[in-house]
C-alpha cells in the first residue's frame, strides 16, 4: 500500500487495490454510485448514454468512466455506456483501445519489423562486403 494525495481532494490516504481515493471521497463516489444505478436501473433510461447519466445524477463523466472501465457499470446491461479509447478517444465498451487503434498500431509495428529486417539485411551486406576486402 501507497501514502498518496487524493486526487479529488489532495487528503493523504492510503491506496489499495479497492480505492483510488480517500475514504471521504469514497463514500462520495459511492453515494453518487448508488445514485447512478437506480437512475440506470429504470427501463426507460438503460440505454442513456453517459452525457444524459451525468446531467441527470450530477456524477461526472470522468467517474462514471472510470465505473464502466472498472466493470461496476455492465455494458451488457447498459448498451450506450462506454469509456474514451487511450489513444483516440473514441467510446469503446472493452479493452484499452479502439479496433482503429488496435489496427493501426499493429499496422505501424509491421512496418517497424520490415523496416527492422531491411536494416539488418543491409547491415549484413555491408557486413560481407567490408570483410571480403581483408
Amino acid at each position: 500500500m501507497d501514502l498518496l494525495n487524493c486526487p479529488n481532494c489532495g487528503m493523504l490516504y492510503m491506496k489499495n487495490s479497492v480505492r483510488d481515493v480517500c475514504d471521504k471521497c469514497y463514500r462520495e463516489e459511492e453515494a453518487l454510485f448508488d445514485k447512478v444505478y437506480n437512475f440506470l436501473r429504470k427501463q426507460e433510461n438503460r440505454a442513456s448514454r453517459i452525457e444524459r447519466v451525468s446531467e441527470v445524477t450530477g456524477a461526472p463523466e470522468k467517474l462514471l468512466y472510470k465505473w464502466v472501465k472498472r466493470g461496476r457499470l455492465h455494458t451488457a446491461h447498459f448498451p450506450n455506456l462506454g469509456y474514451p479509447c487511450d489513444r483516440c478517444g473514441k467510446i469503446i465498451r472493452e479493452g484499452k483501445l479502439c479496433e482503429e487503434c488496435t489496427t493501426g498500431i499493429k499496422g505501424e509495428l509491421d512496418m517497424f519489423d520490415k523496416e527492422q529486417e531491411r536494416l539488418e539485411q543491409l547491415h549484413k551486406s555491408i557486413y560481407y562486403a567490408q570483410d571480403r576486402r581483408r
